[in-house]
C-alpha cells in the first residue's frame, strides 16, 4: 500500500494532539449553550454563542475525521485511494462578524485559534492531494542559484 511521501506519522499525531486538546477547550466554552439562560442574559448573545458553538465544534470533528483517516492510512487500515475519495477535509464556514460581535473576547480567541487550526489542515491536505508538487519559493530560489552558477562555470 503506497503511503504519502511527505507526510509522517510524528505529523499526523502530533497535529492529532493538538486538534483533541483544543476540541476539549472547544467542548468547555461552549458547554455554556446548553444551561438554562441566566436572568437578564441577552437572548441575541446566547444565539451567537449557539450558532458559533455548533460551527466551532463541527469544524473541529471535521479536523479531528481528517487526522484519523490519515493516521488509519499509515496504519494500513484504509487505502490511499480511499482516503483520496472519501477522506477531504471539508471547506469550512467562517463564523459570522456579527455574531462574533456579541461573543466575549476569550470565545472569540478560541474560534479564530480552530479556524487558523483549519486553514493548516486544508493546506496539508490541498498540498497532499497534490502530491506536494506545489511550487515551492525557496526550491524556486535555488533552481535560478543553480542555474546562474551553471553558467557561469
Amino acid at each position: 500500500m503506497a503511503r504519502p511521501s511527505n507526510l509522517s506519522r510524528p505529523i499526523i499525531e502530533a497535529l492529532y494532539t493538538e486538534a483533541l486538546l483544543l476540541a476539549d477547550d472547544v467542548r468547555a466554552m461552549f458547554a455554556a449553550g446548553v444551561r438554562e439562560p441566566l436572568p437578564g442574559e441577552d437572548a441575541f448573545a446566547r444565539l451567537a454563542l449557539s450558532t458559533e458553538g455548533l460551527k466551532t465544534t463541527t469544524r473541529m470533528m471535521h479536523i479531528l475525521a481528517w487526522l484519523l483517516n490519515q493516521s488509519a492510512l499509515f496504519s494500513g487500515e484504509i487505502s490511499e485511494s480511499q482516503v483520496r475519495l472519501h477522506g477531504a477535509l471539508p471547506p469550512d464556514r467562517g463564523a459570522d462578524a456579527d455574531q462574533l460581535a456579541l461573543l466575549a473576547p476569550e470565545v472569540r480567541a478560541l474560534i479564530a485559534e480552530t479556524e487558523r487550526l483549519h486553514q493548516r489542515i486544508a493546506r496539508l491536505d490541498e498540498a497532499w492531494r497534490q502530491h506536494f508538487d506545489l511550487a515551492s519559493p525557496a526550491r524556486a530560489f535555488q533552481e535560478r542559484i543553480s542555474r546562474a552558477f551553471g553558467r557561469l562555470g
